[in-house]
């Protein structure tokens, strides 16, 4: 299943990281372990410790994921980019992990569609492009002015060529030059980037958006209301394919706890957010202040659903931006397991948008 970027940059498609290493010790979660053993003994999860992987934080922090696991114990393990859990998961230091759609495509396209599978949806929404109000004050005013986006060939990247392409803006994907220049920044460096003034605006997830707002930035666009019905697909869960053949059980519990989690959150936002933060902070060593946690907390909606039409959409947006050739995403979904909670909770399957295996 070859798909090339037209360079090797572009290849190197990713997630709404925020940052770019990750933490190399994974910490053992002990609270909550009581109950029968599953296939596993372990099992091995990845995440961000970012607002739009909310779910993970969540389930690891209230004990959601190890109470549908039982006594199969978890090893967590926090990353700041997609490349670098991708690695993780191929390499098989994760078996789980959430993360951006743009990663996952790619980890499945450099892997000729051997190292992974969707299996569940996480989050959607939370990504604005936002603005120094003195530098532009519509979208008619973009032309010539510098746009930030975390990396190239990511989640947030693609989609900002998208739009710019859709209002017939000439952009070099590749180098990022043209009648608007796109400027490739780690979401961590971006809030500097803008209070220098070296960009004028920037494409990006959550909590960086609100994190510009503070800096006095204005939200000129929710990309949310880019995509059908207000939903794209920010995070999605992902297995090794290893893993999932041998501990299809503890890939279920995974997930029932997924969506015991996305109820919860649903249920008890205020609860859900705080505790959201209190992960950040174990994991980071900083909260997020109010001023950015409940803005950006209010745009991102958690989900069970993949939405697998919007990520074959992303993946057909980046083709059409010159960072993708031929990609074959057949069977790239798998959303079986899931389906099977969706069934025990009487609720309709969820689509896999033709990505599943033929």
């Amino acid at each position: 299943m070859a798909a090339t970027a037209v360079t090797a940059a572009a290849g190197m498609l990713t997630g709404c990281g925020y940052g770019a290493s990750a933490d190399d010790t994974p910490v053992e979660q002990a609270a909550g372990v009581s109950g029968a053993k599953l296939s596993a003994d372990t099992v091995k999860i990845g995440y961000f410790p970012n607002l739009t992987h909310g779910t993970a934080l969540v389930g690891l922090q209230d004990g959601f994921l190890q109470k549908e696991l039982g006594a199969t114990r978890i090893k967590s393990q926090f990353f700041n980019a997609g490349p670098a859990e991708i690695e993780a998961l191929n390499a098989g230091s994760i078996d789980i992990g959430w993360i951006g759609p743009n990663s996952a495509i790619n980890g499945y396209v450099k892997s000729h569609g051997t190292s992974l599978r969707i299996i569940g949806g996480s989050a959607s929404g939370g990504v604005k492009l936002v603005v120094n109000p003195k530098r532009i004050r519509s979208l008619d005013d973009l032309k010539g002015k510098n746009l930030a986006s975390p990396q190239l060939g990511g989640t947030q990247d693609v989609a900002l060529l998208n739009y710019l392409h859709g209002r017939g803006f000439k952009v070099d994907a590749a180098s990022g030059k043209g009648d608007v220049n796109v400027i490739r920044t780690e979401n961590k460096v971006v809030p500097e980037a803008y209070k220098s003034g070296s960009v004028d605006g920037a494409w990006v997830p959550e909590p960086t958006a609100s994190r510009l707002v503070t800096l006095g930035a204005k939200v000129l666009l929710d990309e949310k209301t880019q995509w059908p019905g207000g939903k794209f697909v920010t995070t999605n869960i992902i297995v090794s394919q290893k893993f999932l053949t041998a501990h299809p059980d503890v890939v279920e519990a995974v997930l029932r706890g997924s969506v015991a989690t996305n109820a919860f959150i649903k249920a008890d936002p205020a609860k859900a957010k705080a505790d959201a933060n209190l992960k950040i902070k174990a994991d980071t060593g900083n909260a997020l202040p109010p001023a950015i946690l409940d803005p950006a907390w209010a745009s991102i909606e958690f989900i069970d659903d993949p939405l697998s039409d919007t990520l074959r959409a992303g993946a057909e947006h980046a083709v059409a931006a010159g960072l993708l050739k031929n990609p074959k995403l057949d069977g790239i979904v798998d959303l079986t397991l899931l389906n099977k909670v969706f069934t025990a909770a009487g609720r309709p399957a969820a689509g896999d948008a033709g990505l599943g295996a033929k």
